[in-house]
């Protein structure tokens, strides 16, 4: 068995250099690899490629306000030490996989659900699996003196155990036996009519208000089979992992991408404004003409698309706006408008990132004011939830979503969290209707 750790590099240590291998191998399954390879674990899902990871050839781990930057000089560190293979195919690259905490306060908790999370993890897995339509590619990494010869052994090694790995029969959700929301409704109504006097104040134009549900099961959960449950009722929605060395599980499938860049191309979505799916098509229909006659929904979109833009527009030579559209995923239905831009230069995916959350959707207008008012009213720690996840490659290239629809969890706990974005139309009852609705997702995998 390997070691479970990686080897932690902080920032302005001297880079350490890194072997890779790859090839093509028969597919396989991924939620076994997931079940038996070792921490810290992630997984990235999209239409395009499914990715799962196991143990970690190096770790980057940051806190703080620079926390995006000192990973960016890492990153850039670590790649330039990096001995890949000329015949490595491209989808097989090998990335960094991780993450950021939302506030820049976040340190290392040493409890409660977000123990062993830091204000920034990034792992450049020891073996990556990359599935698409075209094919299956083991990657393997390694750091060190015997690099060369610890990746070439954990290539034949894992690419043995690929081909012997059973498939398994995903088990049924544990089941909940306990809930305790924080806060409960009397709280949640307080806290959206002491957000909503800041907005007719002047103080603030929105802020996104978030509660946590803390479940109890009936048995412990088996995350992989929790994500592959999520990808059958969500399979157009990005399924993550982060399942960091002595830590939780923090999973979920979230419709919103952040940012992708490849290039100097960059795409994002903005998805402000939600409303709940009919018992009929005809309810459906009528639902989501509904929100897109909605003051109040057109609102809180247009703060968060104009936000973007402004956010963007330093960096880019132009950016392009879709026209609005309503997307419906199982549970809930969003206003949603496709955002692409070119940069003025080449740049890193974290420049982006950085620039870009937290976004009007997940924080609120004006930035710091909304961020002070969640700091003071949600009395709990939001985490790694509704912050940036996703991946970055040596080219500086990546790509982020919004960890949303989310929940984080260790054994027979799970903590679940939900938000709703708050204008000044917004009404207490029907915000707590909003949040049950985003809730969905993960209780589906859970009861």
């Amino acid at each position: 068995m390997e070691s479970r750790r990686g080897r932690d590099r902080r920032v302005g240590q001297k880079p350490t250099d890194v072997a890779v291998a790859g090839r093509r191998v028969p597919a396989a399954p991924d939620r076994s690899l997931l079940s038996f390879a070792d921490q810290p674990r992630f997984a990235w899902s999209t239409e395009d490629a499914t990715v799962v990871t196991g143990g970690a050839a190096l770790t980057l781990v940051a806190h703080g306000p620079d926390r995006f930057e000192a990973v960016k000089g890492d990153a850039r560190r670590l790649f330039e030490s990096l001995e890949r293979p000329d015949d490595l195919a491209e989808v097989a690259r090998p990335r960094l996989f991780g993450g950021f905490a939302f506030h820049e306060a976040h340190g290392m908790p040493a409890d409660g659900p977000w123990q062993g999370f830091p204000g920034a993890l990034f792992v450049l897995p020891a073996i990556q699996l990359t599935q698409t339509a075209a094919g299956t590619w083991l990657t393997t990494a390694a750091a060190g003196s015997d690099r060369h010869d610890v990746a070439a052994d954990r290539l034949e090694r894992w690419t043995e155990r690929l081909a012997a790995l059973p498939a398994q029969s995903p088990s049924g959700p544990p089941g909940i036996r306990r809930r305790r929301p924080r806060p409960d409704r009397s709280g949640w109504r307080d806290q959206v009519e002491t957000a909503l006097a800041s907005i007719d104040g002047g103080a603030l134009d929105k802020v996104v208000l978030a509660q946590s549900l803390s479940v109890d099961l009936d048995g412990d959960l088996r995350v992989p089979d929790a994500l592959a449950r999520l990808a059958q009722t969500y399979p157009d929605c990005t399924r993550f992992l982060v399942d960091p060395s002595g830590a939780g599980s923090f999973f979920g499938a979230t419709p919103e991408r952040l940012v992708r860049l490849s290039g100097r191309d960059v795409d994002t979505t903005v998805l402000a404004g939600s409303t709940g799916r009919g018992e009929t098509s005809d309810e459906d229909d009528w639902l989501a003409t509904e929100l897109t006659r909605s003051d109040k929904d057109l609102h809180e979109h247009e703060v968060v698309l104009d936000a973007v833009r402004d956010q963007l527009a330093p960096m880019t030579e132009s950016i392009t706006t879709a026209d609005r559209r309503v997307r419906t995923l199982a549970t809930v239905q969003h206003l949603e408008t496709p955002v692409s831009a070119s940069l003025d230069r080449d740049r890193h995916v974290l420049d982006l990132v950085e620039a870009l959350h937290p976004t009007p959707a997940v924080g609120g207008m004006p930035q710091d004011a909304a961020l002070r008012a969640i700091r003071e009213h949600e009395g709990f720690d939001r985490g790694w939830y509704a912050a940036p996840v996703g991946w970055i490659d040596a080219d500086g290239d990546g790509g982020f979503s919004v960890a949303l629809r989310s929940a984080v969890a260790r054994g027979n706990r799970a903590t679940l969290f939900a938000g709703a974005g708050i204008v000044a139309d917004s009404e207490p009852d029907r915000e707590w209707s909003e949040l049950q609705l985003k809730y969905r997702p993960v209780l589906d995998v859970l009861e």
